[in-house]
């Protein structure tokens, strides 16, 4: 397969479409995680389809003081990768060609759940990635769409906003590529220095420390609820004892009601101990979230949440996540 780079709109539209076309959108530096995307795009086009790869730097969401003349733009090596992991299409636009006209009068704006965590310490940060998503959703007019489970409020927002202006295509999560120690894969991790990545470790480590804690209290709960539902098995439990089951109960009344606080309790135990490393970690936040508007989670929350956080590194600054389901075992 030879991957086609297109630098504006005219020559993608001009292109024959036969079958589903699934496009992944990025900022270039492509790596593993850009990679397992486009893998998954390809299944999902299928033999008789198209994958379109954006490489797009956007402007509008860089703040004051953020890295746009420093991000990296690696177009040669990201045709490459894009090639190798079945991209049919490249699509490099100018920032000409996105904003003809210059920065857009006209933008979308991410509502009460852009302003939260990323929005709060990157202000008009989503109001930016959207207004560049929906211009790329018209223009790359996909069947479906794939983002990273990485950004999960980019992808949420997202989500909302085609679900909100019946934008009409599938948008598909695909999980968090992590590197052999952990560290979720992202185009600025080259920016760190070896005792800068291994300070930054701490943010997976955190995550997988709330993780653990949180399994632990599933389990403890599951248990709790095989409690003797039959004599036979009362007089069982009794006979190894007196009854495990009151044990277990107890446990669950103390535990349950600070789920949420132990998972980040567990978390943040391990983001202080790295704060205090050389050189350290620099937390902006912690969060335990509901996936559907991104605010904290109270004390008895079931279903799906999200244990995200942020920090700087150095100059660096890094974001990951950890979905979490509360309830499962019940």
């Amino acid at each position: 397969m030879t991957t086609v780079l297109l630098n504006t709109a005219a020559e993608l539209r001009a292109r024959p479409r036969t079958g589903r076309r699934a496009v992944v959108m990025t900022m270039g530096a492509l790596h593993e995680g850009h990679a397992t995307l486009i893998r998954t795009a390809r299944e999902l086009a299928g033999a008789d389809g198209e994958v379109v790869v954006t490489v797009f730097v956007n402007p509008l969401q860089f703040g004051a003081g953020e890295d746009l003349d420093r991000y990296p733009r690696t177009l040669d090596a990201d045709i490459k990768i894009a090639e190798q992991a079945g991209a049919d299409a490249v699509f490099a636009p100018s920032v000409d060609e996105v904003y003809p006209g210059g920065e857009p009068q006209v933008r979308i704006s991410a509502g009460p759940m852009g302003e939260r965590l990323e929005g709060s310490t990157r202000p008009g940060h989503f109001d930016g990635m959207l207004t560049v998503v929906a211009k790329m959703l018209h223009l790359t007019a996909p069947d479906v769409a794939l983002f990273g489970q990485k950004d999960a409020q980019q992808l949420a927002l997202i989500r909302r906003m085609v679900r909100d202006l019946n934008f009409g295509m599938e948008i598909v999560g695909v999980p968090t590529v992590r590197e052999a120690d952990g560290l979720a894969l992202s185009s600025r991790n080259r920016y760190l220095s070896a005792g800068e990545r291994r300070t930054a470790l701490a943010l997976s480590q955190a995550l997988f420390a709330g993780s653990d804690r949180h399994a632990a209290q599933e389990a403890l709960c599951a248990r709790a609820r095989e409690v003797p539902a039959t004599h036979a098995r009362a007089e069982a439990l009794s006979a190894i004892g007196e009854s495990r089951a009151a044990a277990d109960t107890h446990a669950v009344a103390k535990a349950a009601p600070g789920g949420p606080a132990a998972v980040r309790a567990a978390a943040r135990l391990v983001l202080d101990d790295a704060a205090r490393l050389s050189p350290p970690l620099t937390l902006d936040y912690l969060a335990l979230v509901d996936p559907s508007d991104f605010t904290e989670i109270p004390d008895g929350h079931t279903g799906e949440a999200v244990l995200a956080v942020a920090a700087r590194v150095g100059t660096t600054r890094l974001i990951d996540n950890i979905p979490l389901t509360f309830g499962a075992a019940s």
